[in-house]
């Protein structure tokens, strides 16, 4: 059976202090990308969806087909996951689809987005984790609040609020979860940090302390792409207006994976390189109208920026 919970996952990588990837997939064919370079580099791997972000009418369709391809890579080592729940349907939904770990992320209000209190994200991630744990589901919880915007493009980079570590001890003692996902200096979306200085300030300090109160917890670094100058600059010259952006160096990652870090969300990376190989074979090829020959070229780019990431986290070769 090719699929994983998260706690499962993680334990192996906690014991070969390296990191996995959660890739976040908005339709089959970046599914497709994201196993294939898994089984090519012999690593574990998270596969994960956010609802809302994909092209189907039918999210259940789309969870249970996501469901079925992952167990035909029988030989691949997959947890399926849902990335940032805002509600406890979302993750309740997920569950029932066949989700192997999902997130609730109670940080933030659902209804004005604005950050949640302590207590209200603590009683929401409690339920959740209620629900999921007797179903042998894993539940990531979320402290502290990441900047940038989830999912999608932003002009303006909001406010990190950054985890303490003494709620953050609290919060898990209080909700049971298996991971948790640390403000600690990163930020979502396309748009992260308008210098080169902003990748360079990930809080080691801060990610050595959660883990040292911590030690059982998996601690997760959300927003923490790299922004492919190369893939900015091809969306730019063929047509796009992607704003100049710096993401997270890879240095400071490997370090932060070295403090403590066991699971590493990207969605940026890949995608931007996914949409530069579609400008670029578009531009050059403007009377093709096959479109399996450009979706050929999108998935091949993603699987190779995801391949180079596993290898980067150290989980390339970690496979059982």
């Amino acid at each position: 059976m090719s699929l994983h919970t998260l706690a499962a996952t993680l334990s192996r990588a906690e014991e070969g202090g390296y990191a996995v990837g959660a890739f976040n997939v908005s339709d089959l064919n970046q599914a497709v990308a994201v196993l294939d370079a898994a089984r090519a580099e012999r690593s574990p791997v998270i596969v994960q969806a956010i609802a809302g972000f994909h092209p189907y009418a039918d999210e259940g369709w789309w969870w249970d087909r996501l469901r079925e391809l992952i167990i035909s890579y029988h030989e691949v080592e997959v947890t399926l996951h849902l990335d940032h729940g805002r509600t406890f349907d979302d993750c309740a939904r997920a569950i029932e689809h066949g989700f192997t770990s999902v997130m609730i992320d109670a940080s933030r209000d659902v209804v004005t987005d604005e950050p949640a209190s302590y207590e209200a994200n603590v009683e929401l991630t409690r339920s959740v984790v209620e629900l999921a744990h007797p179903r042998g589901v894993s539940v990531e919880g979320e402290l502290g609040t990441i900047g940038g915007a989830e999912g999608g493009v932003s002009g303006v980079v909001e406010d990190i609020v950054l985890a303490d570590p003494a709620l953050a001890a609290d919060f898990v003692e209080r909700t049971g979860v298996d991971a948790l996902a640390v403000a600690v200096g990163t930020s979502h979306g396309s748009v992260k940090f308008t210098t080169d200085e902003g990748g360079q300030t990930l809080r080691i300090d801060l990610i050595r302390e959660i883990k040292e109160r911590l030690p059982s917890t998996f601690l997760v670094l959300h927003g923490s792409s790299s922004i492919p100058p190369e893939a900015v600059a091809t969306i730019n010259r063929f047509g796009g207006i992607l704003p100049e952006s710096y993401g997270i160096a890879t240095t400071q990652k490997q370090e932060g994976i070295g403090s403590g870090i066991r699971k590493v969300n990207q969605g940026t990376d890949s995608h931007l390189t996914w949409t530069a190989a579609l400008r670029e074979f578009l531009a050059a090829r403007p009377s093709e109208v096959e479109p399996s020959a450009v979706i050929g070229v999108t998935m091949a780019a993603m699987r190779d920026i995801v391949a180079q990431r596993m290898r980067e986290f150290g989980s390339a070769g970690r496979a059982a």
